[in-house]
């Protein structure tokens, strides 16, 4: 059995590679415009923010309720930089993942003392200080409440065909990056502090130096997710940073799944098609977030792919004990005859 299931993984990434390099030819073939495409340029740049934050929160069990502050701080970094000193988005978005990358390490200094809901307090203070901040700068050279108009990328254009590949790119490297961390001494580390922060420290873990490197990676692919969205959406504001946003990425996480790469897929996948299919219902979204918690929080605490694990383990099961019930009778039925 061993040998049988390398073969099976790889078929399976195969036939993935495939889907996804057929989906947007479909979709774009069915529905006649690029609106399907849009939609998942999006998820895959809320795939990449929401993957920054499970590492803090799925891995690490640090919560964060602000980290739309440094999706947006990573937008308007980028946007900034091109509109006043027109340099190149090959600088501005690298610039922008370094200067969230920062914050979020200046974040994490004094918030790795914090546990709880002290800690999620201190990121929703974070949260509502970049809005602030954001919607009324000194100079109002963040443009203020009127928020900015940014360049997209000239060799994709508004070709959301060109811009689901450029993105797709992105996410693979970016998941690669994250399974080749949470394998890693650092991510280990990482679970151990989420299981138990005592024990992880009497083992020798710099619980504090730990914490920090969760912060940064996390503040890191937030960022990066922000720089990108911008130059797709061409448009960014403070509202962005709000703590509705916030909670959607929270939302996305808890509903797919903790500390899983399919788990974050699925979660992205789910709500923003479900968020597509109320779109009339904008001003609810917030009690939509609350009660989509509440089914996880109650039903599914280890989320939808959770509780595909769940299934799957429990027909195993149910089939291992059928079979195990009809070899007892067959043996059974072989002694009776002797």
């Amino acid at each position: 059995m061993k040998f049988d299931k390398k073969p099976n993984k790889l078929i399976l990434i195969a036939g993935l590679g495939l889907l996804l390099f057929i989906l947007p030819f479909l979709t774009k073939l069915i529905v006649g415009n690029q609106y399907p495409l849009l939609i998942m340029c999006i998820i895959m740049i809320y795939i990449i923010a929401v993957t920054g934050l499970d590492i803090l929160f799925g891995y690490c069990g640090q919560i964060s309720l602000g980290h739309a502050a440094f999706f947006t701080l990573g937008a308007y970094t980028t946007g900034l930089l091109n509109m006043y000193f027109n340099l190149p988005l090959f600088i501005t978005i690298p610039a922008a993942t370094v200067l969230t990358s920062v914050l979020g390490a200046l974040l994490a200094y004094p918030a790795s003392k914090l546990k709880f809901h002290f800690l999620s307090l201190a990121t929703v203070a974070f949260g509502e200080i970049t809005y602030y901040f954001l919607y009324t700068s000194p100079g109002g050279f963040t443009r203020d409440f009127r928020g900015i108009n940014v360049v997209g990328i000239s060799f994709l254009g508004e070709d959301y065909l060109k811009w689901y590949f450029f993105l797709l790119f992105f996410v693979v490297l970016v998941l690669l990056g994250k399974t080749s961390l949470i394998k890693s001494r650092t991510g280990r580390a990482f679970t151990a502090i989420r299981e138990n922060t005592h024990a992880a420290d009497g083992m020798g873990i710099n619980v504090r130096k730990q914490k920090i490197i969760a912060f940064t990676v996390s503040a890191f692919l937030t960022g990066l997710a922000g720089a990108l969205y911008v130059h797709l959406i061409k448009y960014i504001s403070p509202e962005t940073s709000m703590q509705k946003q916030s909670v959607l990425f929270l939302t996305m996480l808890l509903f797919g799944g903790t500390a899983s790469i399919m788990g974050t897929i699925l979660g992205v996948v789910s709500i923003e098609v479900l968020m597509e299919a109320i779109r009339f219902l904008q001003e609810y979204q917030m009690l939509f977030y609350g009660i989509l918690l509440l089914i996880v929080i109650v039903a599914l605490p280890g989320g939808v792919y959770g509780g595909i694990k769940d299934l799957i383990v429990t027909i195993k099961r149910k089939k291992a004990l059928k079979a195990l019930n009809v070899q007892k009778a067959a043996d059974t039925g072989k002694d009776g005859a002797e």
